[in-house]
């Protein structure tokens, strides 16, 4: 066990280069399994989600190799000795996205089994969905014992209504239907730049996809996928997490290879609580110009992202006045108010919405990471305290942060990771 020391009230100053997105990089590994050839994934973020799905294919089979090239970091996939299709309990329990495996083991194969998921504990993610998708494309799925196993002798296109846009039942609906007869319509598909980055590594390798960034996407299924090279998009949370940090600890950060046209939605939101930001083709600039109060309403996307509704209450618990955040994603995911109560912050939780009392001040002290995201404001609101802070359980944050310490140490933060 390790954990975060960190002394606090120092400006963030200077660049920072963003790491590929987690939520894009998982999805691309798993569609590797629709292609017979070997893959190779550019710009791979050196996380612990990234490492679990890498055993979730080592474990059926798939040849799994990292490596770097001009300090990019590399993974060559190899699908040609899968010889099993059931992805572990102890796997997919630490990680829900490994659930993403099920629509292409599918439809390549006609066969899979996948434990029920796990991840953080940030409420009820029910799978429904990504069944009933599968279903309407011809799949047989049970579910019992735990597992989920669907079978097909083949899978056929069809229209596929989506009740609500589920990132995770787009990718899988989408990866399924590259590889079914027919053409498949997904209404009310997720419109997340991580769909879209998909669908450009699949397009590439011969797949047929049109619409995807709209709520309407086709797929013409085709017989087989033909992979090239493939550079996974910069990670938006990673850079809405640099931006706010660099703007509640009143300093001045860029943040290189970040997509403006991915955080629209975010930058309008902090430019209204009075944060002053530079933006360039492939790089924001930020600073802080004092903070005022604000109302943020998380929403799939292009909406605020629910995985910065918890950094950005750090922030406004900084800024003058009462703000109010409305979660409507996740209903477990003010886990993180508590501790950040015990640094000093005035949050109170009203059903679905979180009232943020600017308090002006933190006081550092030691808190636990209860999540990814909450771990990551944790850290963020010890980067602004006064005193020194200690984050407990960062193996959260590992699973989705890259070098996360030693990036903010470049920006002149005072972190340390020790050992418990």
């Amino acid at each position: 066990m390790e954990k975060y020391l960190i002394n606090g009230g120092k400006k963030l100053e200077g660049t920072v280069k963003l790491s590929g997105a987690k939520n894009s990089a998982l999805k691309l590994m798993a569609a590797s399994l629709l292609c017979s050839q070997k893959v190779v994934l550019k710009n791979i973020p050196e996380i612990n989600d990234v490492f679990t799905m890498a055993k979730v294919l080592k474990e059926i089979g798939t040849g799994v190799r990292f490596y770097k090239s001009s300090d990019k970091s590399i993974v060559e996939i190899d699908t040609s000795g899968i010889n099993r299709f059931e992805a572990s309990y102890e796997l997919v329990s630490q990680m829900r996205a490994s659930i993403i495996v099920l629509g292409p083991l599918l439809a390549r194969f006609g066969r899979a089994k996948v434990a029920l998921p796990g991840g953080c504990n940030i409420g009820s993610r029910k799978i429904d969905l990504h069944l009933f998708g599968l279903e309407l494309l011809g799949a047989k799925i049970e579910v019992e014992h735990g597992f989920i196993e669907a079978k097909a002798n083949s899978l056929h296109g069809t229209l596929i209504p989506l009740s609500f846009p589920s990132v995770g039942a787009t990718e899988n609906v989408m990866m399924a239907a590259t590889l079914a007869n027919g053409t498949t319509i997904i209404e009310n598909a997720a419109r997340e730049p991580e769909i879209v980055d998909l669908a450009d590594f699949l397009n590439k390798a011969g797949a047929k996809i049109k619409g995807a960034g709209t709520s309407t996407i086709e797929i013409g299924g085709v017989n087989s996928l033909k992979p090239e090279e493939h550079a996974v998009i910069p990670d938006r949370i990673e850079a809405g997490t640099f931006i706010m940090a660099g703007i509640l600890t009143g300093g001045n950060v860029t943040v290189e290879n970040a997509c403006c046209e991915h955080l629209k939605i975010v930058l309008a939101k902090l430019k209204e609580a009075g944060a002053w930001i530079k933006e360039f083709p492939d790089k924001i600039r930020v600073s802080s110009r004092g903070l005022k109060s604000v109302n943020a309403v998380t929403l799939p996307y292009p909406g605020f992202p629910t995985d910065l509704q918890a950094p950005m209450a750090v922030l406004l618990s900084l800024a003058d006045g009462t703000s109010i955040i409305t979660e409507n994603v996740f209903e477990s995911r003010f886990m993180v108010v508590d501790e950040l109560n015990r640094m000093g912050a005035d949050l109170n939780i009203h059903g679905h919405h979180l009232i943020v009392k600017g308090v002006g001040k933190l006081s550092g002290t030691t808190v636990c990471a209860p999540d990814l995201r909450g771990g990551a404001a944790l850290v963020l609101a010890g980067l602004a305290a006064k005193g020194k802070t200690e984050v407990l359980n960062i193996f959260h944050i590992d699973r989705g942060y890259e070098n996360f310490d030693k990036k903010l140490r470049l920006l002149g933060a005072d972190i340390e990771r020790v050992k418990v």
